[in-house]
């Protein structure tokens, strides 16, 4: 009966996602008050229906209902009760139920909380979400319904890849689909303003805070799934460019130039037009991840479907969503009121040119991710575009966008001194260079790219410092009066500080493990020692160890330093008798300024047993940098100050009809 409940709960909340659309489109167009008022409450019973949709497929799962077919394709009753839950959107059906999950409930959170908003512009935002979750809710009920029933049930089901059953996979999904559908929203808006014909300062604050939510969210989800990439896989990177990771990063990279864009158009009128371009490519690359993964076109532990029916489908949704809104902005937004002007060197300057680094960065990982495909499509041949590629068309426009992290917010609005502002700086310039010297001395001066990486990471934390420092009066003023300040300080500036030191972690992160990472392979027998940068790796043999739904071989490797251990470190390889598969469960001794990576692999018969082992140096600061990031948006996002309406002196941006 939960099942059925579920089913029905769908249907009901496809009605209403047509219902939404309908008055929040077409109750603006006929001046119709009512009828844009059902969109409020459509949006709002979707999202009860939704997720009781979603909680009677979750019940179907922790109850091993194996008359479900998704259950029973996907669970196990041996399998822990935090991967039955996980394996609600561990699949194709139960993922896209997830995501119309999210999708509703970012349209109830507009509908409950947007009552700053004007009638129109608000019924226009949920309209347009309808009309998303309409196209969403039909293609789950009619080609990927997660209630289909089968019989007769199985006695027991196939159980969850085992790769899936972790943590991090677990955990992951949630936060990549919050990322995901939270940038429909900032699609929404920009939509609707197009329709509405105004795009100005009141709707670029309205904006920002839920690009800014998004954008948290999908930094958590990517950090997420790097990390179980890196403990999981065995391989002892942290980022592969593969073809799945870029398509999470691509709409990363978009937001945020969408969230510097933004800042731009609510404090000068400027940019208008971009912002509106980018919160369009935000959502519409969102979906073309959509497509790659759950279409069947790329193969890997996330591509769940391999129906075509499904892929065409998901393609028709992405050609009406993107081709549309893309049509309507190349009618309106050409009529478009110019904002405000600046200089070259000036705050607006800066941000301009991050956005353009940001949107070309985001062209060369689409280009290197998408041109394999089309020339399988085209004409069959099969090539493969890897690190080299991303590496050099990547990094050359990373750098200057760190360096240019460093001195933007130094800068005024409309005019800047430049000169002024690097005087600021000069502290933090001159720290920067000394230990960009220090790196490349003790590199010998045969590779300049690590000592830039660290370098900037540099640049970038003392430019924070130095901007703080000097807006709450640090070391100029009596303490009390710094104090105030810090606290009167608003959360937005508190914010970007706080995500700008998150990405200057990161950098110094990526910098060192990828140039100073010390990898051993050999095998090895008990007794067997290996010298790893510093530390005395013994092996100690390998047992059997059973787990819940799983047997391991378990290595023991004992570290020290020295005369003291450091750590025992358990890699294991395991193996699922359901699943019939086995998966590698790398051990790491983790301190602040880097890990030790240890992956048990195969024995020859003999004893031995192949062992990898990594020295991999702040790598840790990856995923600290990326939490500190992600924080540093929410705290921008929860500035009071987007949630109030622009000051009536903001320039209109009228479009002229």
């Amino acid at each position: 009966m939960i099942v059925e409940t579920g089913h029905y709960a769908l249907i009901l909340a496809l009605a209403l996602a047509v219902a939404q659309s309908v008055g929040g489109l077409f109750g603006p167009a006929r001046r119709s008050a009512r009828l844009g008022a059902l969109a409020d409450s459509a949006a709002l019973g979707q999202a009860v229906f939704a997720s009781l949709a979603f909680g009677a497929l979750v019940a179907a799962h922790v109850t091993s209902d194996f008359s479900v077919a998704n259950v029973a394709s996907n669970s196990h009753s041996s399998k822990p009760m935090l991967y039955k839950v996980a394996g609600a959107w561990g699949n194709h059906e139960g993922s896209m139920a997830f995501w119309v999950l999210i999708l509703a409930l970012f349209g109830a959170a507009v509908a409950a909380f947007g009552g700053n908003l004007p009638a129109s512009l608000r019924a226009r935002v949920l309209g347009v979400q309808g009309a998303i979750g309409t196209g969403f809710l039909a293609f789950v009920l009619f080609t990927s319904n997660p209630f289909a029933r089968v019989f007769p049930p199985p006695l027991d089901g196939k159980g969850l890849n085992p790769l899936l059953q972790d943590p991090g996979l677990a955990f992951h999904p949630p936060f990549l689909y919050l990322g995901y559908v939270g940038f429909s929203v900032t699609f929404a808006f920009a939509v609707a303003a197009l329709l509405e014909g105004r795009v100005d300062a009141a709707w670029a604050r309205w904006v920002r805070p839920w690009a800014l939510a998004a954008w948290s969210f999908l930094t958590i989800g990517i950090a997420l799934g790097s990390w179980w990439a890196y403990y999981e896989l065995g391989w002892g990177g942290f980022w592969f460019w593969d073809p799945v990771e870029n398509a999470s990063f691509l709409p990363w990279l978009i937001g945020t130039a969408l969230v510097h864009s933004a800042i731009v158009c609510e404090r000068r009128g400027a940019l208008k037009s971009w912002t509106v371009l980018l919160a369009i490519l935000a959502f519409s690359l969102s979906l073309i991840g959509t497509f790659l993964v759950r279409s069947g076109v790329l193969t890997s532990v996330h591509a769940f479907a391999s129906d075509p029916e499904r892929g065409v489908f998901i393609l028709a949704l992405i050609a009406a969503t993107v081709g549309g809104s893309l049509a309507l902005y190349a009618w309106r937004a050409p009529r478009m009121a110019p904002g405000g002007t600046f200089e070259p060197i000036s705050r607006e300057g800066a941000l301009v040119v991050n956005n353009l680094l940001l949107a070309t960065a985001a062209a060369t990982v689409f280009l290197g991710t998408l041109y394999p495909l089309f020339l399988e499509a085209l004409g069959g041949e099969k090539i493969s575009v890897g690190a080299p590629y991303f590496d050099a068309t990547f990094v050359p426009l990373a750098l200057p966008l760190f360096l240019l992290m460093g001195v933007g917010p130094s800068l005024a609005w409309k005019r800047a001194d430049a000169r002024a502002a690097f005087v600021r700086l000069r502290f933090a310039a001159a720290l920067a260079g000394a230990v960009a010297l220090v790196v490349l001395a003790i590199e010998g001066g045969a590779r300049i790219l690590p000592a830039l990486g660290i370098g900037l990471s540099v640049w970038i934390a003392a430019g924070v410092a130095v901007d703080l420092a000097e807006r709450i009066k640090l070391f100029s003023a009596p303490f009390a009066q710094t104090l105030g300040r810090a606290r009167h300080l608003p959360l937005g500036r508190w914010g970007m500080a706080t995500a700008h030191l998150g990405a200057a972690i990161v950098v110094a992160g990526v910098t060192a493990s990828s140039a100073w990472q010390t990898e051993k392979i050999q095998m090895m027998r008990a007794g067997d020692a290996v010298d790893l940068t510093g530390y005395r790796v013994v092996f100690e043999g390998v047992g059997e160890v059973p787990g819940p739904n799983y047997i391991a071989e378990r290595g023991t490797f004992r570290v020290s330093r020295g005369s003291r251990e450091i750590a025992m470190l358990l890699p294991e390889r395991r193996t699922y008798p359901v699943e019939r598969q086995q998966t590698t469960e790398a051990a790491i001794h983790t301190t602040w300024l880097a890990d030790i990576y240890i992956v048990i692999g195969e024995g020859d018969g003999t004893g031995a047993h192949a062992a990898r082992l990594y020295y991999n140096p702040l790598v840790p600061w990856i995923w600290l940098g990326a939490v500190i990031a992600a924080f540093g948006g929410a705290l921008a996002a929860a500035d009071r100050r987007a949630r109030t309406p622009a000051t009536a002196g903001a320039p209109d941006a009228r479009i002229v009809i």
